[in-house]
């Protein structure tokens, strides 16, 4: 067996015409023989794959090999800081490094000063700036993402006073903005349990996401969609918006968390508004229009976009300002003078009630760390960089700990700061190392001139920032044109965490996004293809009109991987294609069933039995199938409603002959009298054609050298009683990934069922992988071989026309159907089918046909077996055609509808 392959090519000298025009391709033609998956493996050795596992043995002495670069890679992935520090560009990452630094560093400042108001507990000044420090320094060190800027976030502040309420603690911060007497020794004391329960809260979400992340169970973020990304943040975008309420209309409220929180904030806020102060509105307006007017402002270093420091300007401009003149507005100078203890020493966490608050440390940390790595995705994506989930889940949790020993609060990424930090410039986490050093310097210093800052301007400050993110509106049109999964992935995560809160959000986000994923990658799609004339390459029939369907095989193309919620769908579809339907066995076809299965396997076929309960049991016997196929009964007029339309074609082979041929169809003799008499007893009428583009390979012989099969397309009058009965069913199986084993199962029953018919079923293009999963399944047979698959589509048409092709069909000509009925018929079938011709009167005629409607086909194995017969099976044979006319007579009817039956 050889290969031929000759290239033809259009040689052109260059010129105008011919380089503005599109380039012709070249030809082939290709001349092999037709392969199976069984011939292909035995004509050509496969490579023998490594094995995964493989047996160490120690023998003698252990020897330990070090290796540098192994040492490096480990290194380097322990400590990220190494990998931009080594390649750190001074000269253009330097300034602008020192430029994010300082914006990020004073805007920490009074984000730090102004958390109390959200959770009503006044932390030591201090002990907060510490824990920044520490955190951030810890970032730097560990941390994978260049942008993002550790530190506290309002929403998870304000998740403690969920914590606080286990404890029935009274809020120290009333909702008149005045503090409780700190001089009771019993409100002192609640004072510091709320603190050591803070911490201890702290502690336990760091050492969740710290085991998480030695478990490696970062990877879930790799199956969550940019669509949920970008919904997540928006809504938590809009949470941050509505907790700086409280700084915009200088009012006091008793922040609600949990779900449907942001509507009761809105709604309590709505309700204050009549206290609102006059002055912080006016200030952040103010400061919201500088901010917006410094988006005109464009300064380019180094060929890269920086942002004016609007931020930073306005930072200091109204800190001087409120330290010589009275504003009358809400700042966080009152809170700062009232706080007991300016300065705690870290100790070590109270471990004694960690049941206590396990289920809020869980929802903390879930949330400290999604909030995290998404909006690291996001930057990254910006920047084309790469960041690692588990090591960003390790670092947070690393963070979180150190920020515990401070009794201090959660921490996450700081939106507004790592929003900051971006567009001034920042390179890399050095610009975060600047600002963290910055903030603790100047607050251990300066820090009581910055407590006079109006409040408002910092909201304006953070309400600008949350604008990029408010901006992902606009791609929700976009996605409903493009993708709907991803539409509906958008509205379910932005509706779910803007009314259920960032934790129980998520969680429905994240198995919503879960399901839709496993919907779209397991909803089955399967199209029947056709071929294009003159080629091998086949295409749907429904979306090419030039393609057109082969006489007597029915192509169809898997677009999906089955597994056990498609397989249905798949089956189902099928069946619809093939106008039958699956009927249960009965009691009686099952057990002839069963007693082939035990012949087959050589056990001894006993009705009573005996034996021994110390006996290994014996394996039950494998049913090939459990359903049969029959005709499906059209109710309509113009179908037909007889099973005398069921194609079945009888099989002459010994009671253990598989049936399947070294190319995997039946090749028999009475297949192809059954379809000369079929189309012999055609009657021709004068319908005008329906269109049912047919590829009739009798017309021209089939050549496995060439892709032309015939010239031009018959056109059948009726699509319900084809002249050609399908004999051959193609599953193109190219782009199917895996079949697991209930599909397998399922499978393998459809090949006998289909068989049992009359009907083959043939694979192509199977990957080597699904052929590895069908062997462990256990998925071949004697029935089912590799035979079966073949390499390409086009191999397994041409076996099948080359198997069941119908030379006495080109031979005949145009005489009485009677005569050319009579041709295909064996001598002992003539004489069968005349002696019941003779003897059948008109009611016998009609008892056989209202039989024959509620007739369905019975496995030849059953017929074998319930008969007794060891020598030859019986044939049954059932022919495709229309049901009579009305006003046919019985004897019409007769001479033009045969029924042959064995006496």
């Amino acid at each position: 067996m050889f290969l031929t392959v000759h290239y033809w090519w259009d040689h052109m000298e260059p010129d105008s015409e011919s380089i503005s025009a599109p380039r012709q391709l070249g030809k082939y033609r290709i001349k092999r023989g037709i392969y199976t998956e069984e011939q292909f493996q035995k004509n050509y050795e496969r490579n023998t794959p490594s094995p995964r596992n493989r047996d160490f043995r120690i023998q003698g002495r252990v020897q330990c090999r070090f290796s540098w670069a192994r040492f490096r890679k480990i290194i380097l992935k322990m400590f990220p800081i190494l990998n931009w520090l080594c390649a750190y560009r001074v000269r253009e990452w330097f300034l602008s490094d020192i430029h994010a630094g300082l914006s990020v560093g004073m805007v920490q400042i009074p984000q730090g000063l102004s958390g109390v108001l959200l959770t009503r507990l006044p932390l030591p000044i201090v002990n907060g700036f510490y824990s920044a420090f520490c955190c951030s320094l810890t970032y730097v060190i560990f941390g994978t993402s260049h942008h993002i800027s550790i530190g506290s976030f309002s929403i998870l502040n304000a998740m403690v006073a969920d914590v606080l309420k286990t404890l029935n603690f009274s809020s120290v911060l009333t909702t008149n903005g005045t503090f409780a007497n700190f001089s009771d020794a019993n409100y002192m004391k609640s004072y510091m349990e709320a603190l050591t329960l803070t911490a201890s809260t702290t502690f336990l979400t760091g050492i969740i996401q710290l085991l998480l992340g030695c478990f490696c169970l970062g990877f879930v973020t790799t199956y969550l969609p940019k669509t949920l990304i970008d919904a997540y943040l928006t809504a938590a975008a809009l949470h941050v918006i509505v907790s700086q309420f409280s700084f915009i209309f200088g009012i006091v409220i008793k922040f609600h968390m949990g779900p449907l929180a942001i509507f009761y904030n809105l709604f309590h806020y709505c309700m204050a508004l009549p206290k609102a102060n006059a002055t912080s509105i006016l200030l952040f307006l103010v400061g919201l229009v500088m901010l917006r007017i410094s988006n005109c402002i464009k300064i380019t270093h180094k060929h890269s976009p920086v942002a004016f420091p609007m931020e930073l300007l306005l930072i200091i401009t109204f800190t001087i300002i409120a330290n010589h003149v009275h504003l009358h507005a809400e700042s966080s100078m009152l809170v700062a003078k009232m706080v007991p203890y300016r300065f705690l020493p870290p100790t070590l966490p109270d471990l004694s009630n960690l049941s206590r608050i396990v289920a809020h440390a869980f929802s903390l940390a879930i949330v400290s760390y999604f909030l995290l790595i998404f909006v690291g995705k996001r930057y990254s994506c910006i920047h084309n960089y790469s960041i690692s989930s588990n090591q960003e889940l390790m670092t947070v949790g690393l963070c979180n700990i150190f920020s515990s020993f401070f009794k201090s609060f959660a921490v996450s990424c700081a939106i507004s700061g790592t929003v900051i930090q971006e567009k001034t410039g920042g390179k890399t986490q050095f610009a975060a190392l600047i600002g963290a050093s910055i903030m603790l310097v100047v607050v251990m210093k300066l820090g009581h001139f910055f407590q006079s800052l109006p409040n408002a301007v910092l909201a304006a400050i953070v309400m600008v920032n949350m604008f990029p993110f408010l901006e992902k509106f606009m791609d929700v049109p976009t996605l409903w044109r493009q993708d709907k999964y991803h539409f509906v992935i958008w509205i379910v995560t932005f509706a779910a965490v803007l009314c259920l809160g960032l934790d129980i959000g998520l969680i429905i986000a994240m198995g919503f996004t879960f399901f839709i994923i496993t919907v779209r990658s397991h909803r089955m799609k399967i199209v029947m293809l056709g071929l294009i004339p003159n080629t091998d390459l086949y295409r749907s029939l429904s979306d090419y009109k030039a393609a057109v369907e082969i006489e007597g095989v029915k192509i169809f193309q898997c677009c999906s991987s089955i597994s056990f919620a498609n397989m249905r769908h798949f089956k189902g579809y099928l069946l619809q294609k093939m106008d039958v339907k699956a009927v249960p066995l009965d009691e009686n076809e099952m057990r002839a069933l069963i007693s082939v299965s035990l012949s087959s396997t050589g056990l001894e076929r006993k009705d009573l039995k005996c034996a021994c309960v110390c006996d290994p049991p014996e394996l039950l016997p494998r049913i090939p199938y459990t359903e049969k196929l029959v005709k499906r009964l059209h109710r309509d007029n113009e179908s037909s409603s007889s099973s005398l339309n069921l194609i079945r074609w009888s099989k002459f082979e010994r009671k253990h002959s598989s049936g399947t041929l070294t190319t995997g169809m039946l090749q028999t003799q009475h297949a192809q009298s059954t379809a000369i008499r079929l189309r012999a007893a055609r009657p021709e009428t004068g319908k005008k054609d329906e269109g049912k583009r047919i590829w009739n390979s009798s017309d021209v012989g089939v050549d496995t050298s060439t892709t032309l099969l015939c010239q031009e397309p018959v056109q059948l009058q009726s699509t319900e009683f084809s002249a050609y009965p399908v004999h051959t069913i193609i599953l193109d199986f190219s782009m199917v990934q895996f079949v697991d084993l209930q599909a397998s199962d399922l499978l393998r029953q459809m090949f006998h069922m289909f068989q049992n018919i009359g009907i083959s079923v043939l694979i192509a293009s199977c990957h080597l992988s699904v052929i590895a999963i069908f062997e462990k399944n256990d998925f071949f047979d004697d029935c089912v071989t590799k035979a079966r698959f073949f390499l390409t589509l086009h191999d397994a048409v041409l076996a099948a026309l080359e198997q069941n092709q119908r030379p006495e069909t080109m031979a005949l000509s145009t005489g009485q159907p009677d005569q050319e009925l009579d041709e295909g018929l064996t001598e002992e079938q003539k004489e069968r089918s005349l002696h019941s011709s003779n003897n059948k009167d008109t009611s016998s005629l009609k008892t056989t046909r209202s039989e024959l409607l509620n007739e369905e086909p019975i496995s030849d194995l059953f017929r074998t077996y319930s008969l007794q017969s060891e020598t030859e099976m019986n044939v049954y044979q059932q022919y495709d055609a229309p049901p009579p006319e009305p006003g046919d007579r019985d004897e019409e009817w007769e001479q033009k509808w045969k029924y042959a039956r064995d006496p």
